[in-house]
């Protein structure tokens, strides 16, 4: 089964998620629907200082936005801000230093932005790391699940009660399209059991949990528009460390960070995006299935809700 998932999701990919893909589908993307002011709102952007989250801050930068860049290195990040500051006209931009994996830090950052904060628009949770062999954080967490779930988890839930001040807030997750790969796994969520470790499954798997945590925040709190969604196969810098192999065959097939950080751009921004409910998974600006066919990926209720329940259990320990 996972040979014929594997194949089937690269076939898939080079159709839909390479340079062509995104080519093929943005014909029939409306331009207006970027043509959106974006003055007076507050975006938060995790992992902005580089790759697809740069793309997203300067993107909304150029619409007015008030931007809100959380990075992990401090020296990258205001690289990035002045950058993002010359293209897009714009000072609004302001720079929050946090590492993802320490979940009693991203409490603490949530917290103190909720205090210092009036408002928050939109939240786009693009921050996440693929670790090639098992890492524990100094909290005993498998890095890359610290990174990509738990701490995605415990920054959109620490901010929800802000998020819910701004009318028709939005929660952004950039997930990807690997995980169509992987059935959800909720009892090696640190992959103990995972022999060989293997990085890029470990990474597909969450996010899958990523979608799963999508769909079943967006049923917890319909005052709020959640999504997420896949970039397709991009030229980030994060690609070509983590995947070199990947990125040397599929170079000149890739999409630029631009095309990847469209459709994230759109959900965040976008009226037309608020016209499909809320909790869905999106390729090029259209809502597609978060399964393969004929894959068995599909699992039952029961296990997404151990799922949510494992993660809040987490995040009250590490509060």
């Amino acid at each position: 089964m996972s040979l014929f998932r594997n194949t089937v999701w690269f076939l898939k990919g080079l159709k839909e998620y390479t340079r062509g893909g995104y080519q093929a589908a943005s014909k029939n993307f409306k331009e207006q629907d970027l043509d959106v002011d974006c003055t007076g709102r507050h975006y938060m952007i995790t992992g902005a200082n580089s790759g697809i989250g740069k793309c997203i801050a300067t993107e909304i930068a150029k619409r007015g936005g008030n931007i809100h860049m959380v990075c992990r290195n401090s020296t990258t990040a205001e690289e990035a801000k002045k950058e993002i500051v010359e293209i897009s006209g714009n000072e609004n931009v302001f720079v929050h230093i946090l590492d993802m994996s320490q979940p009693k830090s991203v409490h603490q950052f949530a917290n103190d932005f909720e205090n210092s904060n009036e408002s928050l628009h939109a939240l786009i949770n693009n921050a996440g790391c693929m670790v090639n062999q098992r890492e524990l954080t100094e909290d005993n967490l498998e890095k890359n699940f610290a990174t990509n779930t738990l701490g995605t988890y415990i920054l959109t839930r620490s901010l929800l009660p802000l998020l819910k001040k701004s009318e028709k807030a939005r929660v952004v997750i950039v997930t990807s399209g690997g995980m169509l790969v992987q059935k959800l796994n909720t009892d090696d969520l640190q992959f103990e059991k995972m022999n060989p470790f293997d990085g890029t499954m470990a990474y597909a798997q969450n996010k899958r949990q990523q979608v799963v945590m999508t769909e079943r925040l967006a049923v917890q709190h319909p005052e709020i528009h959640f999504s997420c969604m896949h970039p397709g196969w991009a030229d980030t810098p994060a690609v070509r460390s983590s995947m070199p192999d990947f990125y040397n065959k599929m170079k000149d097939k890739l999409r630029t960070p631009e095309e990847g950080a469209d459709t994230a751009v759109w959900l965040a921004i976008s009226p037309s995006a608020e016209l499909h409910k809320s909790g869905l998974f999106f390729q090029d600006r259209t809502p597609v299935s978060t399964h393969l066919p004929l894959a068995w990926t599909k699992v039952c209720s029961d296990v997404e809700e151990k799922l949510m329940k494992s993660l809040e259990e987490l995040a009250v320990q590490f509060s």
